[in-house]
């Protein structure tokens, strides 16, 4: 497939280019979130703090992060665990970035979810944080992480419904969870809806503070798409839940 017709690939690339230099971004990232991870979405330190204790402690331990971004998020837990560190996605400004700032025990690749491949039984870990929604096939994919996992391997994924796919009953009734369920893995999965609201109004108030700061470096285009972004903060929680909803899915092989 080519590239550039995929789901926001030039918002991407520019979205990238303009976190590897903005001074703005990075102050917003760290208010926001408790660190810079150049994030687009809801991944706070807290939630990513919660794959640590999933990431084998001793042995060859290798993680794969689908949708890795510029890498600074698997930086992170290589720094907190020594493990190899392994992602891929489609921006290939992303992956540039991610090249040359981890150059030890990396591997860093330009592909597209459901036609990359990895070997079997390959990551001790396969994290995937605001992505699954990118495959044409769910549960196709799945498949592919369930062979991609050691035989102890685990699947963290954070996922939010309300915006790139429907708001389903329930955290059980996803297009995810049906995905984990046709691949007969076993999973838990933690509602997170309420946290995320409020890490909503966080980012508003962050964006606010550094509107300034973003505007002088020239890039008031992506203040502007913060506050399009927060909008629901300005709404009550209980209509929030009803039309967005946040999990995180650990799922075994």
């Amino acid at each position: 497939m080519e590239k550039e017709k995929l789901l926001f690939y030039n918002e991407y690339e520019e979205f990238y280019e303009m976190a590897e230099t903005s001074i703005a971004f990075q102050r917003f990232c760290f208010d926001s979130f408790g660190q810079d991870f150049s994030q687009d979405g809801f991944s706070d330190i807290e939630q990513i703090d919660m794959i640590l204790p999933y990431i084998p402690t001793v042995g060859d331990v290798h993680i794969l992060d689908v949708g890795c971004g510029n890498g600074k998020m698997l930086g992170y837990l290589q720094k907190r665990t020594g493990a190899f560190i392994h992602g891929f996605d489609y921006s290939q400004k992303a992956i540039t970035n991610a090249r040359a700032q981890f150059t030890r025990n990396a591997d860093f690749n330009q592909g597209i979810i459901g036609e990359i491949e990895y070997p079997n039984n390959s990551f001790d870990v396969v994290v995937s944080m605001d992505t699954m929604y990118f495959s044409k096939d769910m549960s196709a994919f799945v498949g592919q992480i369930k062979r991609w996992l050691k035989p102890d391997g685990t699947l963290f994924a954070g996922y939010q419904e309300g915006e790139l796919v429907p708001r389903t009953i329930d955290e059980y009734t996803t297009e995810l969870a049906n995905a984990l369920k046709n691949n007969r893995m076993n999973f838990e999965v933690k509602n997170i809806t309420e946290q995320t609201y409020e890490l909503l109004k966080t980012k508003r108030d962050a964006a606010i503070i550094h509107k300034a700061e973003f505007e002088n470096e020239g890039h008031k285009q992506w203040f502007d798409m913060l506050m399009v972004q927060t909008e629901w903060a300005e709404e009550p929680y209980q209509v929030f839940e009803k039309a967005m909803a946040r999990y995180i899915y650990i799922a075994r092989k």
